[in-house]
């Protein structure tokens, strides 16, 4: 069988600024959008530097080893279990303690230090977020999953055929994912995380790209060039055919589900160069979405932590960086992320960070972006090759 395969690629880049809340804790009381935070933390020996290195990528806190606003202490409770201890004031004073239980100690812990997230800042934690992504290490490009600062890696896949865009099901116990696997054409899989089978979901001519499971993990949204062009599809995530949501002779990419799964934002370049649309998911017209930033505005995902918010990637000058819509407000704000491109966006649970993809000439990483102040923090290691294509599973 002969296939024509069309390549589309899309980028996108944006900001986002945090809505406002505040929280007392003890005597000290401070909004979810002030300055940096100071928190010290202390306890066992093998649990504090990677506490330390999680806070550290949290734009709402800086780490230090003098004087702070907060005290948090972390211990090991027996098992896979952590507990959490936050002091403040001086002389100290405990406002806060908890034992939280996970799938591993190092999971564990970063439960734990999600709490004293929430108890601190008001804002909902995401540091034990799961990932899964594509790393080259293999010499293939391979689907993988692991916590949000790579530990506890496990390559799912290997099917010795490249893989791209692998999205994780709401309840993590799938990934949806593009391969070249068999046919060597790209096609979409979906893979058991518990016993890694894989199933095929869409193979038909022409590519098949682009999957995402809705938020309540019912359906799956699709780019297919079967029928011509690249459009959008809808189908049943437990089986069944496809509906196609798009109809014209412009190309469709990227599609994301609003939170509440009722619409879908994409990318078309139907005004001539890719922008940012948005329809309902169970079809009808297409409206564009005002970015109002860039000739060409790509790869949206829409945030759970605060709905009113797209990150995308948008080109700038000779590279992309990630910009945020914010639908409350009609603008779009950039996001100052370093001097290599920033693409692939996925946003965390607090609505404030993103994960994304560092790309340098010879390069792949993924990075983590304050899209409130820019600071952007190096997540992958160099152990697992080039990293791209990471999706953020929300703490459970």
């Amino acid at each position: 069988m002969i296939r024509k395969i069309a390549f589309c690629i899309l980028l996108a880049a944006g900001s986002c600024a945090a809505f406002a809340q505040s929280r007392e804790i003890g005597t000290v009381d401070i909004a979810a959008d002030a300055r940096a935070t100071t928190v010290r933390i202390t306890g066992d020996a093998d649990l504090r530097p990677i506490a330390e290195t999680a806070f550290r990528t949290h734009g709402r806190y800086r780490v230090t080893a003098d004087r702070a606003s907060y005290v948090i202490n972390f211990t090991a409770a027996g098992g896979n279990q952590v507990r959490v201890e936050v002091s403040t004031g001086n002389p100290a004073r405990s406002v806060f303690a908890e034992t939280l239980s996970g799938t591993s100690k190092r999971n564990a812990l970063f439960r734990a230090a999600d709490a004293a997230v929430r108890q601190t800042s008001g804002l909902p934690g995401f540091f034990a977020s799961k990932l899964t992504f594509i790393s080259d290490k293999s010499g293939k490009r391979e689907v993988c999953t692991s916590d949000l600062f790579f530990g506890e890696a496990v390559q799912l896949t290997n099917d010795r055929a490249d893989a791209l865009s692998p999205r994780w099901s709401p309840n993590g116990s799938q990934i949806v994912y593009t391969s070249y696997f068999g046919t060597g054409f790209p096609d979409i899989y979906v893979i058991d995380v518990a016993s890694r089978q894989r199933k095929p979901l869409a193979t038909f001519k022409g590519t098949n790209t682009g999957a995402r499971f809705s938020p309540d993990g019912s359906r799956v949204a699709m780019v297919l060039s079967g029928e011509g062009n690249s459009e959008i599809y809808v189908k049943p995530a437990a089986g069944g055919a496809v509906k196609r949501l798009t109809r014209n002779q412009s190309v469709e990419a990227s599609p994301a589900w609003s939170p509440d799964g009722s619409r879908l934002v994409f990318t078309s370049d139907s005004a001539g160069k890719p922008q940012l649309y948005q329809m309902s998911a169970a079809g009808g017209a297409m409206t564009r979405v005002p970015t109002n930033i860039s000739g060409y505005c790509a790869e949206p995902d829409w945030s759970v932590g605060n709905p009113n918010k797209i990150v995308f990637t948008i080109a700038m000058g000779s590279r992309f960086v990630l910009a945020v819509y914010d639908f409350s407000t009609g603008k779009s704000t950039t996001v100052a992320t370093g001097p290599g491109d920033a693409i692939e966006p996925s946003w965390l649970a607090d609505g404030r960070h993103v994960v994304f993809t560092a790309r340098g000439p010879n390069t792949r990483r993924t990075m983590i972006v304050d899209t409130e102040t820019g600071k952007a923090t190096r997540l992958s290691g160099d152990g697992l090759g080039q990293v791209s294509h990471a999706h953020v599973l929300a703490p459970r």
